[in-house]
């Protein structure tokens, strides 16, 4: 929660739901995010347990090798309490997002190490293909390892019969401008050195983040921790984050 959720995954939240800035210079895109993080709904303590979910991993299988638990890493207490995984739903009240839920989750000794943002489409409101159960689209932002967007969408299989199946469009950037991207502190760096502010984050915007996280951690402080550990390492995280979305019929994609 303090490392991941408060700082990068609250800034790619704010990035895909902020307005179209006026401009792209680092004044107009940090007053867009801002924006957004000062609209999400903030948690109140009825709502942290309905809405956030924590981990930790135990012993498990990565690629094929059995690996540790948290609590046995070296410098780790026996009883440590420290979250390795999160899940939450945040609400943003603005008009554009009003009604869509916006699920996060960052964790540890997961299956598959990755960044992404997945955005599901709303199903249209009369559909045309009667009987056929048509998967929504979705339009997916590969952040690393390896970047690039995909586009899933329904199409007919050929055949006189209307059977859709769902197909997917990729587009890489290795495969289109080879292997030469740069980490990304070299980016910021050179933005230093060019004095471009655009992807540094603002004083009222850390304090923005901060305030939506600093009721769910004092929540946490002042209860027992869960039967950590809850998910084995190598998985795909505790089942309790799987239930906080299939309680509205969705499911995370899997890593």
């Amino acid at each position: 929660m303090r490392d991941m959720i408060q700082s990068h995954v609250l800034q790619l939240t704010s990035l895909v739901a902020m307005e179209a800035p006026a401009r792209f210079d680092a004044t107009s895109v940090r007053n867009e995010k801002i924006k957004i993080l000062q609209s999400i709904r903030p948690f109140e303590p009825d709502t942290i347990w309905k809405s956030v979910v924590r981990g930790q991993y135990g012993p498990g299988t990565v690629n094929g090798a059995g690996v540790a638990g948290y609590r046995q890493e070296p410098g780790v207490k026996p009883n440590s309490p420290t979250d390795t995984f999160v899940a939450l739903k945040i609400l943003v009240d603005n008009w554009r997002w009003s009604g869509v839920p916006f699920y996060l989750r960052s964790g540890k000794r997961l299956a598959r190490p990755g960044t992404e943002i997945a955005i599901r489409f709303k199903r249209a409101p009369h559909m045309v293909f009667q009987g056929e159960n048509v998967e929504p689209n979705w339009m997916v932002l590969n952040i690393q390892p390896d970047e690039g967007i995909s586009l899933s969408f329904g199409a007919k299989s050929p055949g006189s019969q209307m059977h859709i199946l769902p197909v997917t469009m990729d587009f890489k950037y290795r495969q289109a401008f080879g292997g030469g991207s740069r980490e990304a502190y070299a980016t910021l760096i050179n933005d230093c050195i060019r004095g471009d502010a655009t992807l540094f984050d603002r004083a009222d915007s850390v304090e923005a983040a901060w305030g939506l996280v600093d009721p769910i951690l004092g929540a946490w402080e002042n209860a027992e921790a869960p039967p950590f550990p809850n998910y084995p390492a190598g998985s795909q995280g505790p089942k309790a984050a799987d239930d906080l979305v299939a309680s509205e019929g969705r499911r995370w994609r899997p890593l």
